[in-house]
């Protein structure tokens, strides 16, 4: 089995391995959609109903779970620094199929476990989805995602923003096709059968982890962007940035980036996984509301492409303020939802924020920081994503239980992001 995960030889290959690494890599994001918000809004109303969960107590479970997984995901970036790519994303990517196999069976768990300690209550499958949806979002937005995005960006340097630019673009076509695809899973097979089939693919996505990811180019005797070294010719090193997180927490720049990377995840899962029925409220039907994020990709594609190109030669902070923009735009759409204006708003303010989440969540780490220590930095960023995006499904719930719309959450986000503006313009 060794022998054969080691056929592939990056330096014997005859293109330069960082171009199959940045394929293989973009499949990787793309088999971490099971526990992403967009894998998961399309089951919210058939499991809730299966459990017999209310909205709010099913998005609550999804909080929960989803902040237990925040907390662990800075130890996992840790982890991937020390014991590579490979391990750490093949071990997650079982670990989501195995997930996806039990959530398949949550109804006969749940009587099952109801039955064993004779307690017939809400709370049984309550606890169970908890536990799940912190398994689903550890091992999919989590470890699945960092893992695959940082492999990527360690094989190039002064092309980063260019590969990122078809990673970026591959991703966002295939997270808005998602929701469509899995309902058409779901009415195919039903909402069991779906997790079942994207379990079985699952483990495709695990063999090809297996035999194509690999780590730095330089294990190889390579560069990044693709310059061939040969190493005992070497005299003067190229010496790089080597921040650690703690250095990196110091920096108002961690902070203000990964903020609004945070705010993006927070709305964009408040949003997607009450899409139903929040765009009911603009009078769109099912298949309406699930179509909405096809105009939302079509900006979002159209602003990745732009922002990676030109993100190698300008400074980050142009395209912050660009994302702070957007997601201005997206508040004020939201707040307005019942008009038609609003609806443009949420599609250009999301389309312009999602566009540029690719982006900033890819380069600005190893820009910055270095790549010694990008899974321990990138881990924290990307717990405090996961952190956010397991608020928003509640709180956009809880606004629309106490005042029957969603919209009033808009004035929480308008406050946050005008902090954020404000303090934007000193980091450096």
């Amino acid at each position: 089995m060794v022998k054969f995960l080691g056929v592939i030889k990056p330096q014997r290959f005859p293109l330069f391995y960082g171009y199959v690494v940045a394929f293989v890599g973009t499949i990787g994001i793309w088999a971490s959609i099971p526990g992403q918000t967009a894998g998961v809004s399309t089951f919210t109303d058939p499991v809730k109903d299966a459990l017999f969960l209310s909205r709010d107590q099913f998005s609550l479970a999804y909080m929960l779970g989803t902040l237990l997984s925040s907390f662990v995901l800075t130890k996992a970036g840790k982890l991937y620094d020390r014991h590579g790519v490979v391990a750490t994303a093949a071990l997650s990517t079982l670990l989501l199929a195995i997930t996806l196999v039990l959530c398949s069976f949550t109804p006969g768990i749940s009587s099952s476990l109801s039955t064993f300690i004779g307690v017939s209550h809400w709370a049984v499958p309550f606890v169970i989805m908890v536990f799940l949806f912190f398994l689903l979002r550890f091992s999919g937005q989590g470890v699945l995602t960092m893992t695959s995005r940082n492999m990527i960006m360690k094989w190039f340097d002064k092309r980063r923003g260019r590969i990122n630019a078809f990673s970026s673009v591959s991703v966002s076509l295939g997270f808005s096709a998602s929701p469509l695809m899995i309902d058409y899973l779901i009415r195919q097979f039903s909402w069991q059968g779906a997790w079942q089939v994207m379990a079985l693919v699952l483990v495709f996505v695990l063999l090809l982890i297996l035999v194509f990811f690999k780590d730095n180019p330089e294990k190889y005797g390579l560069q990044p962007d693709g310059v061939r070294s040969k190493l005992d010719k070497i005299k003067v090193p190229i010496k790089e940035k080597a921040t650690t997180l703690q250095e990196a927490k110091k920096t108002r720049s961690f902070w203000m980036y990964g903020l609004i990377l945070a705010f993006h995840a927070f709305f964009v899962t408040g949003l997607t996984f009450h899409v139903v029925s929040l765009f009911a409220e603009a009078g769109l039907s099912r298949t309406e509301a699930i179509s909405i994020f096809l105009p939302i990709t079509f900006v979002s594609v159209i602003t990745s492409v732009v922002a990676n190109l030109i993100s190698d030669w300008v400074r980050l902070k142009i395209l912050l303020f660009l994302m702070l923009g957007g997601a201005l735009l997206a508040s004020f759409g939201l707040l307005y939802i019942h008009t038609p204006t609003g609806l443009y708003l949420i599609i250009a303010g999301l389309g312009l924020t999602g566009g540029l989440f690719a982006v900033i969540n890819a380069i600005t780490w190893p820009r910055f920081f270095g790549r010694k220590h990008l899974g321990a930095i990138s881990g924290k960023a990307m717990s405090m994503i996961v952190m956010a995006s397991a608020l928003g499904p509640f709180l956009f719930s809880v606004a629309k239980t106490l005042t029957s719309t969603y919209g009033t959450v808009s004035y929480l986000c308008i406050g946050f992001l005008l902090f954020l503006v404000i303090g934007s313009f000193k980091a450096k």
